[in-house]
């Protein structure tokens, strides 16, 4: 415990700034339209994406080992922030900008204990609880909020926490946050309009024939709430 405290304390504040953004991409080959991951993180990077978590369960290591040294290069060439989900050892040796662990994987104070201190660390939570407990351990940068609608990306998810977890969390906490889920389009608006400020959108992009044009179209969706909340429109409807 002695030297988590340590790698801590070394820890760079202010790491969390790279979720100064709207949308936190994540990969997802089987929705792809059979592109491979490394095809759609171009046109993520394309459509002005700035932050993409690397998610891939079936894949042997080999196979993610090289993908992700080629979506380390392209990312860091592209100014973006490069996450590998549960993968401790793969973003250790890409050099990733940070890892995404889930409530089931090795406890955040071991994986920092892993990491070090430079490296952005977030965790998925699901309940009041799990927020309470990730901001006191004090070493996770930022959590996942979710799933706020059913999904169907991931075959061991939890059932969907709804909007209200979303709005606690909002209103309570001031760790940073990503909202995830089952989110599209459709339901962006009413996202946006309980309290997230990054969405992370998975097979509503990914499975998207035109991937910039999809986002530009997510982003217009986005900015009808920023133009209701000034009273310019009239927020859609439930």
């Amino acid at each position: 415990m002695n030297q988590l405290k340590e790698i801590v304390k070394m820890h760079k504040p202010g790491m969390s700034n790279f979720l100064t953004t709207d949308i936190y991409a994540l990969t997802a080959e089987e929705f792809s339209l059979g592109r491979n991951n490394v095809e759609v993180v171009e046109l993520l990077i394309a459509a002005g994406i700035k932050v993409i978590q690397y998610r891939e369960k079936d894949k042997k290591a080999g196979q993610m080992y090289e993908e992700c040294l080629k979506i380390r290069e392209i990312t860091r060439n592209a100014g973006v922030t490069f996450i590998v989900n549960d993968h401790i050892d793969l973003a250790i040796l890409v050099a990733a900008d940070g890892v995404h662990i889930g409530q089931k994987d090795l406890p955040p104070a071991k994986v920092r204990e892993l990491i070090g201190s430079d490296m952005i660390l977030g965790l998925s939570t699901h309940s009041p609880e799990q927020v309470k407990a990730a901001v006191a351990i004090g070493c996770v940068d930022y959590i996942g909020v979710g799933p706020i609608f059913a999904t169907h990306t991931k075959k061991d998810v939890c059932e969907p926490v709804g909007l209200a977890y979303l709005e606690y969390v909002a209103k309570n906490h001031e760790i940073p946050f990503v909202a995830i889920g089952g989110i599209k389009e459709h339901n962006i608006q009413e996202v946006k309009q309980h309290g997230a400020k990054i969405f992370v959108l998975v097979t509503d992009i990914v499975g998207s024939p035109d991937i910039p044009a999809k986002v530009r179209s997510i982003r217009q969706a986005l900015n009808k709430v920023d133009l209701a909340s000034d009273g310019v429109l009239t927020p859609p409807e439930g």
